[in-house]
């Protein structure tokens, strides 16, 4: 037998050449058409545009710290009440130095009082406003100045 008279077993296939990249063939993954299924297309996120599209603000505005002073700090009367002996001075120092509010607090902003909770005197809990206390720098709401007056 000689090599020219030798027969193949199976029948020879010829290979089909199917665009380019990987095992997919055809649009080998990319769809069809369009600038996502190009080689190199790079398309921008649109946060990017949104990003973009925003004016860019630099520096520290000199309103900065308005946002810390617009609320007061706010304490009621029966935590005065409890913290405090008759004859004493209520101002940002002492509640600062009770525990009352932070140094940040007592630095930056307003403290203000209002009325839940009456004034007693530890001997005399049946009488109201009994106990004689003196408010120094700090903002009292209506009703609780009423109480203090009273």
């Amino acid at each position: 037998m000689q090599i020219h008279q030798i027969k193949p077993t199976h029948k020879s296939k010829k290979r089909k050449r199917v665009a380019r990249g990987g095992k997919r063939g055809g649009y080998s993954g990319r769809g069809s058409k369009g600038q996502k299924s190009r080689s190199g297309a790079k398309i921008r996120p649109a946060i990017r545009d949104l990003i973009i599209k925003f004016p860019k603000q630099r520096g520290r505005a000199k309103h900065a710290f308005k946002s810390l002073v617009k609320k007061p700090v706010v304490l009621n009367l029966n935590v005065v009440e409890k913290n405090f002996k008759s004859g004493e001075i209520v101002s940002p120092v002492t509640l600062f130095k009770k525990g009352l509010i932070t140094k940040k607090e007592s630095a930056i902003s307003k403290i203000k009082i209002l009325s839940n909770g009456e004034i007693f005197s530890l001997r005399e809990i049946p009488r109201r406003g009994t106990k004689k206390l003196t408010f120094h720098n700090v903002l009292l709401s209506k009703s609780a100045r009423a109480k203090i007056v009273k």
